[in-house]
């Protein structure tokens, strides 16, 4: 089963990147920041998922993004899957915070159950095939629309989404060019996807220009 230890994100100031995600998210070794200067310009086709257990911790979160710089895409809310809310961080990626539960439990505690990097693919069928004959194993699909595959406990999930749809979900135009500025980071050969993410092989340490906390695998 392939394990995504971590994704690595292109940004024009790594230290100003990782001040924001401690400060937003709190987010452990998971999440890296590289310098680059890539050009890229609108959706760069793929978001990032925290998914929590209750309101209360989405609107914690989406709240200390705020705070932190984010831009407000989609203000949180109910909706007929659960609640949650979608933010653009300052180096540009795309955050979505969800919940499936639409009642607060208890008081708002910021826990994090999974971060999950949805992908937005021209031609799901085709990317569907891709991924399973690199190794990965799907967990969930639902025809054309989504899916999801299984990438060990502790991994950060994959799941697929039609390019449009994905933009729509995260409320912002699916019309860009240029870089991803986007690495997958897993226990795999380095490969480039159908529509350009590149996945490269996970280390125990940080490359060189990569800021932030030591790669685990």
């Amino acid at each position: 089963m392939t394990h995504i230890a971590s994704v690595t994100l292109g940004v024009s100031d790594p230290a100003a990147a990782n001040r924001f995600y401690a400060t937003a998210f709190g987010l452990d070794g998971r999440i890296h920041a590289r310098a680059s200067e890539a050009p890229t310009a609108g959706f760069r086709g793929f978001t990032l998922s925290l998914v929590v257990s209750q309101p209360a911790d989405v609107n914690a979160l989406v709240d200390a993004a705020v705070a932190a710089g984010a831009a407000t895409l989609k203000p949180a809310a109910k909706s007929l899957w659960g609640y949650g809310g979608v933010v653009r961080a300052p180096d540009g990626t795309i955050w979505q915070v969800a919940s499936s539960s639409k009642k607060d439990t208890g008081p708002a505690t910021r826990g994090i159950d999974e971060i999950v990097l949805l992908l937005g693919v021209a031609d799901m069928a085709g990317s569907k095939r891709f991924y399973v004959g690199r190794g990965l194993t799907v967990a969930k699909s639902y025809g054309s629309r989504y899916v999801e595959f299984a990438t060990g406990p502790g991994s950060v999930k994959l799941a697929l989404y039609k390019h449009r749809a994905l933009a729509k979900v995260a409320g912002v135009a699916p019309d860009g060019t240029g870089s991803h500025r986007l690495t997958v980071d897993g226990d795999t050969e380095p490969f480039t996807d159908p529509d350009g993410f590149a996945w490269a092989t996970t280390s125990r340490t940080a490359s060189p220009g990569t800021a932030g906390l030591t790669r685990s695998e």
